[in-house]
């Protein structure tokens, strides 16, 4: 482990945020730099260390830096040298607070650009995922002012929801900055619409894989702009209407995709003429009277049999999606104002991608595919010996157990199943065995 192209994914923050990058990213951002226990540094990490936790309250964040979790981060200063760290959340608290926006952005970004580099992605062009999902919010005037509760005949819930889509490196499951916007009210923003968002993010020459949600020229146009690939699945009608007519038969054939009224959503961002140049394939999967029709449409050069097989991977994203949403907690973000929510979505990104580093390194150092290993599995070793690691009074000592992690990341392999698992959607539901509140009689 000590060559080059193998570098300690756990001190990959400490190595992104060396004095001089982080001095240059709070001169950015504008924020004065201070000396004391909660620096910009240490501040950045818990927050990180914070999604990483099962359960990652404060209180549990501030007892993670008394117990040596960011020790090497800590600056000289009294209260460190005498280690009288307080136990109290308030300073934490108002860190978070004074904590730019700007700030959180640019340490998501280069952690990510950092991987790439570490992984060697950053030398080939990528294909990458696209999904996207919703989450709960904590019900404040100005959160449900600016992502308005879902709402139906009976009432409007209780809950503010945010949309948010999000991009995955196929292989490695790097995820890119997300893009997000209301679900509901009159501002909601469609999930096509932050697509193109997203795509801004990526690298030129990158390839997108879609489903059918997103198998419309308005993504497929965003994405030629910007010199991008696209793999995309049409629905029935919408390759029907792009052939010309039934299709009764496996097919490969050029196409121009052309821009009708009603494409570019009810804004009409397409003007009347715009096309897209692809091909358009279609193929039957499947034995017996459980074949089903596939229809594609794609700018890339692959053969049908590279598509078919590139397109059956997509289901990771929904893996990865879980992976945020559960193991990294933005099933439900616990904040009160839109700041707040910003600064969690980009530092829970970054502590995602994190352990997909480490899980990417475990494979490596095995022979495996990243895709191999589970997250949460993986996320468990790591959680464990962080502070372990963190402690390690010598190079070679930190080297030695951050081999040890890698060797207990790469025993985390998913189960090898006889039949693929089928991720319907659908739930259990679930009894409630409480009334329902009545804000009639509240008030």
């Amino acid at each position: 482990m000590t060559s080059p192209d193998v570098d300690n994914i756990l001190q990959l923050y400490q190595n992104v945020l060396t004095i001089g990058v982080l001095e240059y990213f709070q001169k950015q951002a504008g924020l004065k730099i201070r000396r004391g226990v909660y620096s910009a540094g240490v501040v950045l990490w818990l927050m990180i260390l914070r999604r990483l936790h099962a359960v990652g309250t404060l209180a549990v964040t501030v007892q993670l830096l008394i117990q040596g979790a960011a020790d090497p981060l800590l600056v000289d200063c009294r209260r460190v040298r005498t280690r009288r760290i307080s136990a109290r959340t308030g300073a934490l608290s108002q860190a978070l607070q004074k904590l730019p926006t700007l700030l959180c952005q640019q340490v998501s970004r280069e952690i990510v650009e950092r991987l790439r580099k570490l992984l060697g992605l950053d030398n080939e062009p990528g294909v990458y995922l696209l999904d996207g999902s919703s989450t709960e919010l904590e019900h404040s005037r100005e959160l449900v002012r600016k992502f308005p509760p879902a709402s139906n005949q009976h009432g409007v819930s209780h809950w503010p929801v945010l949309k948010i889509v999000v991009l995955h490196e196929l292989h490695s499951g790097l995820a890119e900055e997300p893009a997000w916007g209301p679900m509901y009210g009159p501002k909601a923003v469609s999930e096509q619409e932050l697509a193109e968002q997203a795509l801004a993010r990526l690298p030129k020459g990158s390839s997108l894989v879609g489903d059918r949600n997103f198998g419309v020229l308005w993504v497929a146009h965003a994405a030629h702009k910007r010199d991008l690939g696209v793999l995309l699945r049409l629905t029935d009608v919408r390759a029907r209407k792009l052939f010309g007519g039934p299709i009764a038969r496996e097919l490969e054939q050029p196409v121009r995709w052309e821009a009708s009224r009603w494409d570019g959503g009810k804004k009409s961002r397409l003007k009347p003429g715009t096309s897209v140049s692809g091909r358009l394939i279609a193929v039957r999967v499947g034995r017996g009277k459980s074949k089903k029709w596939f229809y594609f449409f794609t700018t890339l050069d692959w053969p049908p049999e590279k598509i078919l097989e590139v397109y059956g991977l997509r289901w990771n994203i929904e893996t990865d999606l879980r992976s945020l949403k559960r193991t990294v907690r933005l099933q439900h973000i616990a904040v009160k104002s839109e700041e707040m929510l910003t600064k969690e979505l980009f530092l829970a990104v970054a502590a995602y991608n994190l352990t997909r580093g480490v899980m990417a390194l475990a494979a490596r150092k095995k022979g495996m595919d990243p895709r191999q290993l589970s997250f949460a599995h993986v996320l468990n070793v790591v959680n464990c010996a962080w502070p372990k690691l963190a402690t390690a009074s010598t190079s070679e000592e930190f080297q030695r157990e951050f081999n040890r992690i890698l060797d207990l990341s790469a025993q985390c392999t998913l189960p090898k199943r006889k039949r693929q698992r089928r991720y319907e959607r659908s739930r259990w539901r679930h009894q409630n065995p409480f009334p329902y509140k009545d804000s009639k009689k509240t008030k």
